[in-house]
């Protein structure tokens, strides 16, 4: 038997790609919860995901999967609108004169941020574009020192540095260019009249989870099991403990994958893991009303949140049963903050206030509900030198023969963590473990 720790998008793609190949598998979830940073509400129509989830082009694996679980007609590609928020006004960024209109970026700045978003380096007056090729060219360039180097200053204080502020909050300058590049490099397919084009799942993503629990099947996955030991002997995984209703047993392994956060693979193996992770808080707001024409607002201001985004400009409002459904969001890189010791009554409190302040047509009264939800860590802090501390996807020589490794310090969730990038840790490790089966029967055959 193969275990596998996690019910997450990455465990769940181990399980199913690892049964494919004819291995007996489990799947132990700690929570009663699976799916992880995909779990959703309930709405009058349907389901919204906790946290915001969209997919870009460049995101391959994700699409097949959805294709091969039956669910290619539900993926939609759709435009998304995204705007900037600075001194009470809400400034579109889209089309090219809609960006060419911004008035907080002369024309030579504009110049240069899109020649940067376009990836061609014009430093010298001679354009280059295989400058941004190699992202490890850039893993210990602080983003900031990068930034005015290939930008301008005004780029970067008007344009970037509010960005950074929400993404990264007190770490934003250990944070590595390569990142920013990454995220350039991962970003979706742009129309140059209507924008970009990201994906959505007609459903929502809880419709993934629950196909990939059908195909991994129920029987096979234990909620409410939290693995204490991971048994070796001989330089070898042997077998799997697991705490349940009060209960311990003891399970024979041939291989572990460990689909969590690095605390649990340091917890199980002593394998320890460099790379600081934030937490995020994340509202979804139901309402009556819609309170702007955009999907992701970004902003330059002092609001509470680090993001706005208006769910039902990008899906239809008639999907959610007329609800006008919104995030709210910040990410928290210690949890001595304000913010993160709040109840979610507070939270709720302090961001309806927030949003009131950013929108004077806002009526309290117009709110249905609010949901709240928080987890310590949703995402790694792309510090520089990242690329050493990623952990691998074997770690038959770190730890033991059979340990290995799919949660979000894996390489697949560089430059960015993202769904897809679950699915691909997932079915590394699946293919890393057959490729190891494979060559013991041909030894033992021998």
């Amino acid at each position: 038997m193969i275990g596998v720790v996690g019910g997450g998008l990455a465990g769940l793609a181990a399980a199913s790609r690892l049964q494919a190949q004819g291995h007996e598998v489990q799947v132990f979830e700690a929570s009663d919860d699976l799916g992880g940073l995909a779990a959703t509400y309930e709405t009058r129509g349907d389901p919204i995901e906790k946290f915001y989830h969209h997919l870009s082009k460049s995101e391959e694996t994700i699409v097949e999967v959805i294709d091969d679980l039956g669910l290619g007609e539900a993926l939609e590609w759709l435009y998304m609108s995204n705007a900037y928020y600075v001194d009470g006004v809400v400034h579109p960024m889209d089309k090219p004169w809609e960006i060419l209109a911004y008035p907080h970026l002369s024309l030579y700045d504009k110049f240069r941020l899109g020649m940067l978003v376009l990836e061609v380096d014009v430093r010298g007056g001679r354009p280059s574009f295989d400058t941004y090729d190699r992202l490890e060219d850039f893993e210990d360039v602080p983003i900031k020192e990068f930034l005015l180097e290939h930008t301008t200053r005004s780029v970067y204080e008007s344009f970037w540095e509010p960005l950074l502020d929400a993404k990264f909050g007190s770490r934003k300058e250990d944070v590595s260019a390569a990142w920013l590049l990454g995220r350039i490099k991962f970003r979706g397919e742009r129309d140059l009249l209507k924008g970009e084009i990201l994906g959505y799942l007609r459903g929502g993503f809880g419709r993934l989870v629950d196909a990939l629990l059908d195909d991994v099947g129920r029987e096979n996955i234990t909620t409410g099991a939290r693995v204490t030991d991971v048994g070796v002997a001989n330089g070898a995984v042997e077998s799997l403990t697991v705490e349940r209703e009060g209960s311990v047993q003891t399970h024979d392994a041939d291989a572990v994958v460990v689909a969590a956060m690095p605390n649990v693979l340091e917890a199980l193996t002593g394998y320890p893991c460099d790379i600081d992770f934030q937490g995020t808080v994340c509202s979804v707001w139901s309402m009556d009303e819609s309170l702007t024409d955009t999907y992701w607002l970004n902003i330059k201001d002092e609001a509470p949140f680090g993001v706005f985004i208006e769910h039902t400009n990008f899906v239809s409002p008639e999907r959610y049963g007329g609800e006008h459904l919104y995030y709210t969001a910040s990410y928290v890189q210690d949890y001595e903050e304000d913010l993160w010791q709040m109840d979610d009554a507070e939270v709720e409190q302090y961001w309806q206030d927030g949003i009131a302040d950013l929108f004077p047509s806002f009526d309290p009264d117009s709110v249905n509900w609010v949901q709240t939800a928080r987890n310590p860590r949703t995402a790694p802090i792309y510090e520089r030198g990242y690329l050493d501390m990623v952990v691998p996807y074997d770690l038959g020589d770190e730890v033991a023969d059979g340990v290995y490794y799919a949660g979000m310090a894996s390489r697949a969730q560089y430059p960015e963590r993202s769904l897809n990038g679950a699915l691909v840790a997932g079915f590394e490790c699946a293919e890393l473990i057959d490729e190891a089966a494979v060559t013991e029967d041909a030894v033992v055959q021998r």
